[in-house]
């Protein structure tokens, strides 16, 4: 798959225009953003079905609370009301790759090629543009492939816990074990990272957008603030 140029305005795949990461999210991965506040954020990846985000959206807009969504390329091409629907929601969109492979196993090309096709499709999908942020399929980083996600301009943005309530009753989790797993990781700066459907084997039950509100309630009453990762970015040179 090669799509020079797409979605980039150069040659070499670099981000153009629009917020930029900051030095201090640039050259390793981020499983915590870098603050010591009561402050959180919630992300939610998209690489399967769609059939919780009308409750995750829901959910959000009811607390007037921000997120950031992660879908790849191909949920995009196939799910491009969601995609928008996200975007149009006031959400951030980061790019979670086109096709999901490991990235460890590609070349530095293959690599650059995944990406600017994820931010083509979501581009294309959403009419908005892409955040500088990027979350490897997986989470499977190396040094190697985040240096090369930041050559194209992007963050490496991971997690401080994935509920993994993408798994499903089928694969041993409840809404009561997501809930868990997110709160035991709460600490300033967490990245709560949910999904917006289940994966094969889940039982079509999409844990997390049943688990979002009690989170929600958990890091209120623990005196989180809910924030949109978009803090975190720099103005682009000359931008607004």
């Amino acid at each position: 798959m090669v799509v020079p140029g797409i979605g980039t305005g150069t040659g070499t795949g670099t981000r153009t225009g629009g917020p930029r990461p900051p030095a201090s999210l640039l050259g390793k991965e981020i499983r915590r953003l870098p603050t010591s506040r009561k402050v959180l954020a919630l992300t939610f990846n998209a690489a399967w079905d769609d059939s919780g985000i009308s409750t995750v959206l829901g959910e959000l807009r009811r607390r007037s609370l921000p997120a950031t969504f992660f879908p790849t390329g191909e949920f995009a091409e196939a799910e491009p009301a969601a995609v928008r629907a996200m975007a149009e929601a006031g959400h951030g969109l980061g790019n979670h790759s086109y096709s999901h492979p490991y990235f460890k196993d590609l070349t530095t090309a293959e690599r650059t090629d995944e990406v600017r096709a994820a931010d083509a499709a979501i581009r294309k999908a959403s009419g908005a543009e892409p955040l500088p942020f990027f979350r490897f399929p997986y989470s499977s980083t190396t040094p190697a492939s985040i240096a090369d996600v930041n050559a194209l301009g992007y963050a490496a943005i991971e997690f401080s816990a994935d509920t993994n309530g993408y798994l499903g009753p089928e694969g041993g989790m409840s809404v009561e074990r997501a809930v868990r797993r997110a709160v035991d990781a709460f600490a300033p700066g967490a990245i709560i990272q949910m999904h917006v459907g289940s994966h094969e084997g889940g039982g079509g039950v999409v844990l997390d957008a049943d688990a979002l509100p009690l989170i929600i309630d958990a890091a209120r009453a623990d005196g989180y603030e809910v924030i949109d990762l978009r803090a975190f970015l720099e103005a682009a040179a000359g931008g607004r």
